[in-house]
């Protein structure tokens, strides 16, 4: 099969500054918005951003109505309630005020609402889903995220989890990316100390992910363009992004995290997110977050602390770093350069370094964050054993939207020793 030889690269456009949450209202008043939704989660709707954000819908005299029930990790039961609120409304844009979960929740209304399937799997990635592309523009949908993490303002992804395999999948395609991020570091000032440690996690993950994925020349090459993957490989473009990502995480997460009173490393952490995003959304994660959604879908009782939540939780940014040293011992080998140079930049001393020695160098580095930050030691310690690794693995092989951009192919024996490898970090 012959081989890409193009990559495209598309991200929200963001505005950041202190206070940029007030000008929602003005924004959506300018181009004609009539009434708007607003999605958020039960917890941020009794926190000062979701109270700022209707405060500006009001002065601008844009009507609003509330979705207040997003679910902390959402799944199609949860998708398909928001799209159900939704469509009792004639609305005409989307305003996301949350994490991730709300974010992505609010793209899959978006889509949903405009452009209602036959079936709710139709858009869903293939092989869970049909991974039919969107057929047109979408409304406006502006995102406004209150923690420091997923990206989620700036990708046209939207993932969930699927009941019926006790995995996550998701929703890949171009136009479901925000139509503008507001990055306000006010809004990360409520951000709990292990959610900031989770979600800043999920950056660095992101990053290195995103570096290290196969080349966007290994990709087939598609028969059309409209039939580009958003996740394309690693790229030159995003390789900026993702590397300027992980140096603000090695200088500002453990700050961030420790000090929540420190305002420079919060704004540091909430651009870091998007720098993050604009890479990863543009080239992709891989074996990391392929690994993480039966992680997060197989729980059993493990509550994390500092979330408030009605059932339990591995949050995202821990499913995910939970995973990352084993890989990158394992994918360094057809990349050490590349293994080095994300360890550099977290802050890994790499001058004598030699290629033999890259993904242990890589993989010693992100297990100090883990440590620094209290993250739990390995997959033993949130409730999982080696008599889980084959539902793990069976979880982890339909994710080929992100597994097959491994740089390093990883089949069921592959991921069974990665699994196993995961179950005590250090």
């Amino acid at each position: 099969m012959d081989k890409d030889f193009a990559f495209e690269m598309a991200a929200s456009s963001v505005r950041f500054g202190v206070g940029v949450t007030r000008e929602v209202g003005m924004d959506l008043k300018e181009i004609g918005a009539t009434l708007a939704l607003v999605v958020t989660d039960p917890i941020v709707a009794r926190l000062p951003p979701a109270a700022t954000v209707l405060e500006s819908l009001e002065r601008s005299r844009v009507r609003a109505v509330v979705y207040d029930r997003v679910r902390i990790e959402p799944s199609d039961e949860s998708f398909r309630d928001a799209i159900a609120f939704a469509r009792q409304h004639p609305i005409d844009a989307i305003v996301a005020v949350g994490g991730g979960s709300t974010i992505d929740t609010a793209k899959a209304v978006n889509l949903y609402t405009t452009y209602p399937p036959g079936d709710f799997l139709d858009y869903v990635n293939p092989p869970i889903g049909k991974g039919l592309p969107v057929p047109g523009p979408l409304k406006t949908l502006m995102a406004i995220p209150t923690t420091a993490g997923t990206g989620s303002e700036t990708t046209g992804v939207s993932i969930f989890d699927y009941k019926a395999l006790h995995a996550k999948t998701g929703i890949a395609n171009r136009r479901l990316k925000p139509t503008l991020g507001y990055l306000d570091p006010d809004n990360t000032r409520t951000m709990p100390p292990a959610v900031a440690a989770s979600t800043g996690l999920d950056i660095l993950s992101h990053a290195v992910e995103s570096y290290t994925a196969m080349p966007f020349t290994d990709r087939p090459r598609p028969e059309r363009p409209a039939l580009r993957p958003a996740y394309q490989g690693s790229n030159p473009i995003s390789d900026i992004w993702s590397l300027q990502a992980l140096r603000m995480v090695a200088q500002y997460l453990v700050r961030a995290v420790e000090d929540p009173a420190d305002d420079e490393a919060r704004a540091q952490m909430i651009l870091a997110a998007s720098y993050a995003g604009v890479g990863f959304g543009n080239s992709g994660v891989h074996l990391p977050h392929g690994m993480s959604y039966p992680v997060s879908g197989n729980v059993k009782s493990y509550c994390a602390p500092g979330y408030t939540t009605d059932h339990p939780l591995v949050p995202h940014g821990f499913s995910v770093i939970l995973n990352a040293p084993s890989v990158f011992r394992f994918t360094a080998c057809a990349s050490p350069a590349r293994h080095l140079q994300a360890a550099g930049a977290l802050g890994a001393a790499v001058g004598d370094a030699r290629p033999d020695d890259a993904g242990r160098i890589l993989a010693d580095r992100i297990t100090w964050f883990m440590q620094r930050l209290g993250v739990p030691n390995g997959l033993r310690a949130i409730g999982y054993s080696s008599s889980d690794i084959p539902a793990l693995v069976e979880g982890t092989l339909p994710q080929h939207r992100v597994t097959k951009l491994s740089p390093r192919p990883a089949g069921p024996d592959e991921l069974s020793g990665l699994f196993e490898d995961a179950m005590v970090g250090w």
